[in-house]
């Protein structure tokens, strides 16, 4: 029984080249691109221009982070008791070390609580 070349190629399981399912043709679950011109995302890269976050353990010369400082630890935490990346906080990658370290001992001795309460 031989086949023709085009009922090989064309499987039915396979999706068509033209479907519009998946997350880049604008399906539900994918990134939907601005309606400028060209389809670009509109960011300026000029406007946005933040200011560079310094760290804040390098500035007050800490040598060591205490996970006895609850107040100073929770500053790092979320409310739903996760712990805030460096790329937000502005901490180096030396004291973002410490910090997590100082942070699961501080919830190991219960000092911090691993998540907060839920609101009722």
């Amino acid at each position: 029984m031989a086949m023709s070349s085009q009922q090989r190629t064309s499987n039915s399981r396979a999706p068509q080249r033209g479907s519009q399912s998946g997350p880049h043709r604008g399906g539900p679950g994918g990134y939907q691109r601005d309606s400028s011109p060209n389809g670009q995302r509109s960011t300026n890269r000029q406007q946005q221009q933040r200011k560079k976050r310094t760290c804040r353990f390098c500035d007050s010369k800490d040598v060591y982070i205490d996970y006895k400082n609850e107040k100073r630890l929770q500053r790092f935490v979320s409310e739903q008791g996760k712990i805030i990346p460096r790329r937000i906080t502005g901490t180096c990658a030396h004291h973002q070390r410490q910090l997590v370290t100082a942070i699961k001992r501080a919830r190991h001795l219960a000092l911090i609580s691993f998540v907060n309460d839920a609101v009722s």
